[in-house]
């Protein structure tokens, strides 16, 4: 899978699974912030978003602190996704 494909996928998940009502896929902005003033996001999207990504891309995501970077975006979420599937 291409990087923009991940990046359209994780996008789509986020909305669906999120059940962000009234957003677009493709109106979440590469690098916004999932959290605060970005998406708006918390701690329980966090873990249900964790979840779903191991599930669908077959990869397991770092916890606590060390989550962070990995969640800061779809962008940096994406990239950890392409980095944990590579062979």
């Amino acid at each position: 899978m291409d990087r923009a494909h991940l990046v359209s996928e994780l996008k789509r998940l986020i909305v669906e699974e999120l059940q962000l009502r009234g957003r677009e896929p493709e109106s979440i902005e590469d690098d916004a912030p999932l959290f605060g003033t970005g998406l708006g996001l918390d701690s329980l999207d966090a873990l249900q978003l964790a979840m779903v990504v191991e599930a669908r891309f077959q990869v397991k995501l770092p916890e606590g602190e060390v989550a962070r970077p990995v969640f800061a975006s779809v962008a940096a979420l994406a990239g950890y996704v392409a980095r944990a599937r590579r062979p």
